[in-house]
């Protein structure tokens, strides 16, 4: 979908959303399956977006961990097909390259984790860690191990009656690997992921030293959390040249091939109104699905200590399943960092001393997440300087 579409615009593809949001229990009226929407006869009432139709899409975006515009943009109308597959709709196996997104994938994932067979992130994606958890369990259970979630693998998950619930093998796996890793940041491998680049520069601002682009700013902020990182014995490498505006995929794609225990992805925000301000952090998540519980601990760790330090105002740290977030292996944290459209911010981000303090508050904060019960110090008040000393230690 080229546009984005609002309330007052008239389109098929606002049927097929009030279609599948209704078949979802969010509106009340026709529960067809949004497979058959290109063959189906909408009237013309069905197409119009309307301010009811906007709230209940900012519903379900919520719950998506899908920024709740009320907007029916390309990311919500790809929710709304992945909700509206369930488990037993269709045959799911692993296609390389291609893989099966949905709901019901999601679902099969959960099944698997709580029966023991599954311990990585439920996140919706057949692939390769899926499709050895079915064989798993087939094998397992005297079915064929082919990884085909088809009738009879279905049957025997559904006889199995009651499971036990509550705790979560990725949350535990993902607590014990960073118990294992110790304390130091020594050979911790990050990447530092800065947005735009290439020709895409973002937004021009004003800054105390001139004009300055977004892309800038950003650069600038990745070369001095990479410093003070390999000050600290860590392992580092930049997503992108500077000349490259590689696609979240391409992102994601060097992260995992780099092997990194965390991924930190700096942005900034604007806004038509100049009164939105902030900065924010995001990691993975939904009402829906799992969430990285080491993403979470360190967005939130992130997002303190630059409230601590700057002048910008928190505005949380929060779960989202955007492309970027969902496609890394490790945890990943995307920090948004101030609204370029707000007069305040930018005269924070184009401090060259503010960008020095943020850079500090980021290595901290990671330094925070391998430290567990060993951290004592109070937010905001762990030095760069102490921290170098204790690593030297």
């Amino acid at each position: 979908m080229e546009q984005n579409l609002h309330v007052g615009d008239v389109s098929a593809r606002v049927a097929e959303a009030r279609s599948t949001l209704a078949r979802l229990g969010y509106l009340n009226g026709d529960e067809a399956d949004i497979s058959e929407w290109k063959s189906r006869q909408f009237v013309e009432g069905d197409k119009q977006f309307t301010e009811e139709l906007a709230d209940v899409l900012k519903a379900f975006q919520q719950s998506r961990g899908i920024f709740p515009s009320g907007a029916l943009d390309a990311v919500t109308l790809r929710e709304l097909r992945h909700a509206s597959y369930e488990l037993g709709a269709r045959v799911l196996n692993y296609q390389p390259g291609a893989e099966l997104v949905g709901d019901d994938v999601a679902q099969l994932q959960t099944q698997l984790q709580e029966l023991g067979f599954y311990a990585h992130r439920r996140d919706g994606h057949f692939g390769e860690h899926t499709y050895s958890a079915l064989m798993n369990y087939q094998l397992n259970s005297g079915l064929q191990d082919d990884g085909i979630c088809g009738p009879k693998t279905l049957r025997a998950l559904s006889l199995l009656g009651r499971r036990v619930r509550g705790g979560s093998p990725q949350a535990i796996r993902e607590r014990e690997r960073v118990r294992k890793a110790g304390p130091q940041l020594a050979g911790k491998r990050v990447v530092i992921d800065p947005a735009l680049g290439g020709s895409n520069k973002g937004l021009t601002v004003s800054g105390r030293y001139g004009d300055v682009t977004e892309e800038e700013l950003l650069w600038d902020l990745a070369t001095r959390v990479e410093g003070r990182m390999i000050a600290a014995g860590m392992e580092t490498i930049l997503s992108r040249p500077r000349n490259d505006d590689p696609q979240p995929q391409e992102r994601a794609d060097i992260a995992n091939a780099f092997d990194a225990d965390v991924m930190i992805s700096l942005h900034c925000d604007r806004y038509p109104n100049e009164k939105a301000n902030g900065a924010a952090t995001f990691y993975f998540g939904s009402e829906m699905g799992a969430t990285s519980l080491t993403g979470e601990t360190l967005a939130g760790f992130i997002q303190r200590e630059i409230a601590a330090r700057t002048d910008l105002v928190n505005c949380g740290n929060h779960a989202r399943t955007w492309q970027l977030l969902r496609l890394t292996q490790m945890p990943t944290i995307e920090v948004v960092l101030g609204y370029l459209t707000n007069p305040s911010d930018v005269a924070t981000l184009t401090d060259p001393m503010a960008r020095d303090r943020i850079a500090e508050a980021i290595v901290v904060a990671v330094k925070r997440l391998y430290l567990l019960d060993e951290d004592h110090q109070p937010t905001g008040t762990y030095d760069f300087s102490e921290l170098i000393a204790a690593e030297r230690s």
